[in-house]
């Protein structure tokens, strides 16, 4: 189902969601290359984020591309592979984004709570492990819901109440055994939305401990004004991705889904970059210089 069942809102909708992918896949793209052209941003934190961009395209390249074609030919309609095909990559990288996060929240951790021996923990190869796991344990969760999806769901002609394959509503449309699937898919989303998120609150709350102990005003700023891009992409993405997957068995609101849909697979991958350029002065630097020299 589409977001408005009103067809004179279809072109706005179509401006609105290709300008919002165009900026999105352009300013992740810009942080990728601000960060592998510059030497002096080869450091973990630039690294994650670098990463954290890459999972961002991919995440809204799962849904607006779908979408806009659905609004052009004013067809709704997908297959069923097709199907769990968007949902399986949905989940991977959406999962990825928060696994993400939980690692730049340790990684915002060890550089305030343990400076000096930052750069013996964080080593290259400890950082390449961190995002190899993370992409492991997505790609587990994602397989998790398809295998529950090829077991339990027979269907055709049926309608989902998102204007993607949100997995929730895939895996509510199962008419035997919803009981197992209900404990798969509260599974599932503990160990992909509770357990990281435990990981960000127990490291902000060791950082908070420290912070705390700076004697100066200025150090306490200037130590907190480091996590402040982190924790507002933590709360965006988090908090609209957990309320629309818990919340889906309970509320009966397409509508209120699909807005909160759109925070979390549309509006937080384009807040990212600026986000994290506007408020870091070495990513705008690195973006001059990079300007400068195409110029």
């Amino acid at each position: 189902m589409s977001l408005p069942d009103y067809l004179g809102l279809q072109p706005i909708l179509f401006g609105l969601f290709l300008s919002m992918y165009l900026v999105t896949v352009l300013g992740n793209l810009l942080i990728i290359l601000a960060v592998s052209s510059d030497s002096h941003l080869h450091t973990p934190m630039y690294f994650f984020l670098c990463n954290l961009s890459l999972a961002d395209i991919f995440l809204i390249s799962t849904t607006v591309p779908k979408m806009i074609v659905d609004i052009l030919t004013h067809s709704r309609g997908i297959s069923f592979v097709g199907c769990l095909t968007q949902m399986s990559f949905l989940i991977l990288s959406g999962c990825m984004d928060g696994m993400l996060l939980t690692v730049m929240a340790y990684d915002r951790f060890v550089a305030i709570c343990h400076p000096l021996h930052y750069s013996v923990i964080m080593n290259p190869r400890l950082c390449a492990l961190l995002v190899l796991v993370s992409f492991l344990f997505s790609l587990l969760d994602s397989q998790l819901h398809n295998l529950v999806a090829l077991r339990s769901t027979h269907f055709k002609d049926v309608e989902i109440s998102n204007f993607f394959c949100d997995p929730s509503q895939v895996l509510n449309l199962a008419c035997s055994d919803t009981f197992t699937n209900n404990i798969i898919k509260y599974f599932v989303g503990a160990m992909s939305g509770f357990l990281p998120i435990s990981g960000i609150f127990f490291s902000y709350c060791k950082i908070i401990s420290s912070i705390l102990r700076i004697p100066s005003t200025g150090g306490k700023y200037k130590a907190f004004s480091t996590c402040g891009s982190h924790l507002s992409v933590v709360c965006l993405f988090y908090g609209t991705g957990i309320g629309v997957y818990l919340g889906s068995a309970v509320s009966q609101s397409p509508r209120k889904e699909a807005v909160a849909s759109v925070m979390y697979t549309v509006v937080s991958p384009m807040l990212n970059p600026f986000i994290y350029s506007l408020r870091n002065r070495d990513i705008k630097s690195s973006l001059r210089r990079i300007h400068s020299r195409s110029v």
